[in-house]
């Protein structure tokens, strides 16, 4: 399930980008068919992410407890999110009628920020933090933290850059399907 993980959870990102961007051509995104398949993706790509993160955890060590906690709970608030827009999208019959729906929730004390802006925060930051000190330890390379950052951070530019955030994380986690720490050095032999 672990290796299956590593590869689905990204790609499942990126097949979340790819149907929205395709959803969002007609200028009529959401509720529909297109909406609902595009966080269905992404809330299999959520849920695939926690064999990611407890594999990342068995390479780490500082501080492996608290940053493993902190990224599931980020991600748990993801999934509450990709939930409640796939459950509001199903109760609207129209654009306007769904932002309704979505401001009903999103106004309830707290939701804003804990499921809709840091939560989701901390999931990002977190899996960025493990892929840093999953390298510390050689288990990934240096680049793939640096890699993984620069995936997150895509989003916060457009949201239509969601497949490179995908691919990108693939990229990152692409390491840990091959099992054994990575060197830092090449070896040398003795002549």
């Amino acid at each position: 399930m672990t290796k299956t993980a590593l590869l689905a959870a990204p790609l499942a990102m990126t097949a979340y980008g790819i149907t929205r961007i395709i959803g969002r051509l007609d200028g009529h995104y959401g509720p529909g068919a297109d909406w609902q398949l595009a966080h269905l993706f992404g809330l299999a790509g959520m849920a695939l992410f926690v064999p990611v993160i407890l594999t990342l955890r068995r390479h780490i060590t500082a501080g492996a407890n608290t940053i493993t906690a902190v990224t599931l709970l980020g991600l748990a608030t993801t999934v509450i999110q990709f939930s409640a827009d796939i459950v509001l999208a199903l109760a609207a019959t129209d654009r306007d009628s769904l932002r309704r729906l979505q401001h009903q929730v999103t106004d309830i004390p707290g939701v804003q920020a804990a499921i809709y802006d840091i939560g989701p925060l901390l999931f990002f930051i977190g899996l960025v933090t493990m892929a840093a000190l999953a390298a510390r330890t050689h288990h990934l390379p240096w680049w793939s933290p640096a890699t993984m950052l620069i995936g997150v951070l895509l989003p916060t530019i457009d949201l239509n850059l969601m497949p490179l955030t995908g691919l990108l994380i693939l990229a990152a986690l692409l390491p840990l399907r091959t099992p054994g720490p990575r060197a830092t050095t090449p070896a040398v032999t003795q002549p």
